[in-house]
């Protein structure tokens, strides 16, 4: 039997089609590339935005016209936020929720083997609710590895609909996680990234924290590199940050969600922080870690119901002293189900693209010059790909300019390079001697 996946969204469900994936092959499935032919489709949807929503129907409907002896499967958080609308999708033989995914191959051979016409297994989340462990064992693309620390969320933002559809914060042990760490270290990975869905959140349910977390975990032989997910700023306190900066092990790469640079729309967006906070705790961050060496990413909403000009203006400024590295910028995405769904004053879709637009040419100009600056620094990279030629030029994942290395590296090394001019484009450099 071969099963493919077709995953919508964040890292945190990359992770779990890992997981699903290597639970299928335990139970004797070939795991295909999307578009392959297979006997069974399964989508991991994404809800945060209708378009989400929109790509998963399409592409099971596709999978079924294209496939009509097959088992299709709609999982993930679409079904879990939407469970009656889910539940319609005639081209969907088995619709589960973001939980209880360890009974999915059961639920696939149930419909496989006609025991059952059609599943519908959708499970409310329930308050006190224990972390599904879907532990990984490797990652076929990746030079790095993706741990999964955390499920869930307890914030309330106008406009998102994630805490519905993935209920409450759930912690994994931290015994889990460090054996899974191990394990990964055996198998040769260097670097690893806790992920969640509210990653500060970690240990709010178990009485622990993240920095009690991180500082186990650089203490797992083999693991050098220790990379985090998403992080919220009004969650990091004075103490977390130093803990933090003292362990050499923590890659000084953090993307803080800010949302807004306006105070007034953060308000609006029931976001805890002003920007005058988070700036604070920004300054903060490169402080402890050291100005040339931290980088900060981070993702901002245009067009939120009621921003007037003058707030997206004030918003963009913010963005722009910032100084990110990286910003992704979505237009506003009126969502079912949530506060801002009908909140006053929703502007139209070509003035949330127009500026969309200006703001992600702002930011670029400000990433450019932020690159630029970095011409001859020294600093350490993983390759994803063994280097052959006398030089080699490409891109960092943290959005550095580009990096050029002397030859004859495997994937997987941890290199010392130096960092190329930077004309917007790409780099002009010399190998970095060994």
């Amino acid at each position: 039997m071969r099963v493919s996946f077709y995953t919508l969204g964040c890292k945190v469900n990359q992770n779990e089609s890992g997981a699903m994936a290597q639970l299928f092959e335990a139970n004797g499935y070939t795991v295909v590339s999307a578009g392959e032919e297979a006997d069974v489709y399964i989508v991991n949807s994404c809800t945060v935005t209708n378009f989400g929503d929109q790509k998963s129907r399409k592409w099971l409907r596709r999978a079924k016209r294209e496939n009509p002896g097959a088992v299709t499967v709609l999982t993930g958080c679409y079904p879990q936020a939407f469970p009656k609308e889910a539940a319609e999708i005639a081209e969907a033989d088995v619709v589960t929720g973001s939980g209880s995914r360890r009974v999915l191959p059961e639920l696939v051979r149930k419909v496989l083997d006609g025991e059952e016409e059609r599943v519908v297994d959708i499970r409310p989340h329930e308050k006190g609710e224990r972390f599904e462990e879907l532990p990984i064992e490797r990652f076929a693309e990746h030079t790095r590895a993706f741990v999964k620390v955390e499920d869930g969320c307890n914030r309330r933002c106008a406009y998102c609909v994630i805490p519905r559809a993935r209920g409450p914060v759930r912690s994994r042990s931290e015994e889990s996680i460090l054996q899974e760490l191990r394990h990964l270290a055996d198998a040769g990975y260097r670097e690893v990234v806790l992920s969640g869905i509210s990653l500060p959140s970690y240990g709010q349910d178990t009485g622990t924290g993240l920095a009690e977390l991180l500082e186990h975990a650089s203490q797992v032989e083999g693991i050098e590199r220790i990379r985090l997910g998403s992080l919220d700023p009004d969650m990091l306190s004075d103490e977390d940050i130093a803990r933090m900066a003292a362990l050499p092990k923590l890659c000084p790469q953090f993307h803080l969600s800010l949302q807004s640079g306006s105070s007034k729309t953060l308000r609006a967006m029931r976001r805890p922080y002003t920007a005058d906070q988070y700036a604070e705790v920004a300054a903060k961050l490169r402080a402890a870690f050291g100005e040339e060496n931290t980088s900060l990413t981070t993702d901002v909403i245009v067009g939120f119901p009621g921003e007037t000009e003058e707030d997206f203006l004030d918003s963009m400024a913010f963005v722009k002293a910032q100084r990110f590295l990286k910003v992704h910028v979505f237009p506003y995405s009126r969502r079912a189900g949530t506060p801002a769904f009908d909140f006053p004053g929703q502007l139209p879709e070509h003035e949330k693209e127009a500026r969309s637009h200006r703001m992600t040419q702002a930011v670029e100009e400000v990433r450019a010059q932020v690159a630029a600056g970095m011409e001859g620094r020294r600093t350490s990279v993983l390759l994803e790909t063994p280097l052959s030629a006398n030089t080699f030029t490409g891109y960092t994942k943290q959005y550095l300019p580009v990096v050029v290395c002397a030859p004859g590296h495997a994937s997987g090394d941890i290199v010392e390079v130096t960092l190329g001019k930077w004309d917007g484009q790409r780099c002009h450099a010399e190998p970095a001697a060994d």
